[in-house]
C-alpha cells in the first residue's frame, strides 16, 4: 500500500499501533538566513506561481529552505528528493524529502539512518500527516537496530506542521510556523536537523 493510501493520521495510528500525542517540544536554534534568500523569496511570492501544485510547493518553498539549512549539515547527511523508500507493501513509496546520514561509500547511495521525512500537501494536513507519518513508521522500520526519533514536516509552503515518532508514540507540535515569520521557520527547522545530528554522532560513539 503505498504512502498515498493513507487518508487520515487516525487510519495509519490504527494500522500500525502508534499512540497520538500534542505536545510543543519544538526549540528554535538561530539560524541567518541571507538577504539574497529573503529577497528571492519575496520575489517569488510576489511574481510567480508558487503554490498551484505540490511540485510547485516543494521547489518555491520547501526545497530552498530545507536546502540553506542542509548546508551546514552536508558534511554528515544527504538530503534526498522524491527517492524510493519501501519497507514492504504496506508502506512504500516517494516521499518528498528525506534527510539520511552520508554514506562512507559516496553522496549517490542511499543509505541509513534516516532522520527527517517531509511531506508536501496543498491544504489536506490531515491527508499530509497520515502520508507523513506512514513514511516515518517505514522509516523507523528501515532503521532496524537504530533506535532514532524520526522527525517529520508537513508543509503547504506557507504552513509548516512538525511531528516526532519516538518508539511507538507519535508527537505533533502543536504550534506551526509560517513562511512569513522567515527566521523563526529557520531557527525551528534547525533545531531538526541539530537534533539529527546529535543522534548521528551518538551513534558513532556508540
Amino acid at each position: 500500500m503505498a504512502f498515498s493510501n493513507y487518508k487520515t493520521i487516525g487510519e495509519v495510528l490504527k494500522a500500525f499501533q502508534v499512540t497520538y500525542t500534542e505536545a510543543n517540544f519544538i526549540s528554535e536554534i538561530a539560524f541567518t538566513v541571507s538577504e539574497y534568500f529573503r529577497e528571492d523569496l519575496e520575489l517569488m511570492m510576489r511574481d510567480a506561481v508558487v503554490d498551484n501544485s505540490e511540485f510547485a510547493i516543494c521547489e518555491n518553498f520547501i526545497y530552498p529552505v530545507l536546502k540553506e539549512v542542509w548546508k551546514t549539515y552536508r558534511q554528515h547527511f544527504v538530503l534526498w528528493s522524491h527517492e524510493s523508500l519501501n519497507y514492504d507493501e504496506k508502506l512504500s513509496g516517494f516521499p518528498e524529502y528525506i534527510l539520511a546520514k552520508r554514506s562512507p561509500l559516496g553522496k549517490v547511495v542511499f543509505d541509513k539512518p534516516y532522520f527527517i521525512l517531509v511531506e508536501a500537501k496543498q491544504d489536506n494536513f490531515e491527508a499530509g500527516w497520515a502520508q507523513c507519518l506512514a513514511e516515518m513508521i517505514a522509516a523507523q522500520r528501515l532503521n532496524g537496530e537504530y533506535q532514532i526519533i524520526i522527525f517529520g514536516i508537513v508543509s503547504n509552503g506557507v504552513t509548516w506542521q512538525f511531528g516526532k515518532l519516538e518508539g511507538d508514540k507519535f508527537t505533533r507540535n502543536i504550534t506551526p510556523c509560517t513562511i512569513y515569520e522567515l527566521d523563526k521557520l529557520f531557527a525551528v527547522v534547525n533545531f531538526v536537523f541539530q537534533q539529527s545530528e546529535i543522534q548521528l554522532n551518538n551513534l558513532v560513539a556508540a
